[in-house]
């Protein structure tokens, strides 16, 4: 393996370390009453792409001509439908959406589990990670003393390892199916969320004081690179980070004040993602969806987590 596509494979299967892009990047999405929002038009349906934090984009849809699309939503709407009464409530859409977040993450976790369990002993010790996913590097340092990566791997290293221990409830340095699906998603695991606020501190905090502050937290979703004014958006969030953010006003986030912002304790994304997806179908503001609602919206549903972004119309009907 080339060192170029083992970067690459190391950073599709880590924690990449962030780089500042050109457009707004959001870390986690901020609740806001759906009524009072402003919505575009059937071209754009960034909220329902984004709901879905980190996840791929499935790409078999492109291949589904319109008709087939709607075949296969509508054979969905009736699983969707857990009491067969007609009608999708939003609670059965968000029961709904969180069985397949939960099914995408043990799906992903299936799908990468031979990759590291070297010996076939059903377990993967730190050892054998490491060794998948560091050993080039470990064994061929002069490789990496001229590259930009170099930093990279020497950060990423101890950082996965302190992650693994964090996941290794029982502290044998050896994970089980559960134990590797929360290091490989500390985000849906409570007994991981100082290591998802840590991790999130260590990639924002660029002067190494142990906070963020407000050109750091801009910083992390802008790159003011043409030197011209700052968009609207941006100047807007700086607002949020005063307002909102920064919630004993020093001037810079904490720990417990970024975990405030990354993971709030009242929101929950299904439920948002499912009154969203009711707030732009339901053409009667009965607050209950119909099969044919939703198919004549069925744009927005494909583009959805319900229906995996729109990669569950390509399963077979058991497979969901």
């Amino acid at each position: 393996m080339n060192v170029c596509s083992y970067v690459s494979f190391l950073l599709l299967c880590t924690c990449s370390v962030h780089g500042k892009p050109t457009v707004r990047k959001e870390r986690v999405h901020h609740d806001t009453e759906l009524t009072k929002r402003t919505h575009e038009d059937n071209q754009s349906y960034q909220y329902d792409h984004e709901a879905f934090l980190g996840k791929e984009e499935a790409t078999t849809f492109d291949q589904l001509t319109q008709e087939e699309s709607k075949e296969r939503l509508g054979k969905i709407v009736d699983r969707i439908d857990s009491d067969g009464n007609g009608y999708i409530s939003p609670e059965e859409l968000k029961s709904w959406i969180k069985r397949v977040q939960k099914r995408y993450v043990y799906e992903n976790v299936a799908k990468v589990w031979t990759d590291y369990d070297l010996n076939k002993d059903n377990k993967i010790s730190w050892d054998e990670y490491k060794q998948a996913t560091y050993g080039y590097y470990l064994a061929n340092p002069e490789e990496f003393e001229d590259d930009k990566d170099q930093f990279s791997f020497k950060k990423m290293l101890p950082r996965d390892e302190r992650r693994f221990q964090a996941a290794d409830m029982d502290g044998d340095l050896v994970a089980g199916r559960d134990e590797f699906t929360s290091f490989l998603h500390p985000e849906e695991f409570d007994h991981m969320k100082d290591i998802v606020v840590l991790e999130t501190l260590e990639d924002i905090d660029k002067n190494g004081d142990g906070f963020v502050d407000e050109d750091e937290y801009i910083a992390d979703m802008f790159a003011h690179e043409d030197g011209g004014p700052e968009p609207d958006w941006v100047r807007t969030e700086r607002d949020q980070f005063s307002d909102f953010r920064d919630l004993n006003k020093d001037g810079k986030m904490d720990q417990e004040e970024i975990q405030h912002w990354i993971l709030p304790q009242d929101y929950d994304h299904a439920q948002a993602e499912a009154r969203h997806l009711v707030y732009e179908s339901d053409t009667d503001k009965d607050q209950m969806l119909t099969k044919q609602e939703i198919l004549e919206n069925w744009n927005m549903f494909v583009g959805s987590q319900a229906t995996n972004y729109g990669e569950d119309l390509t399963r077979n009907h058991d497979e969901l």
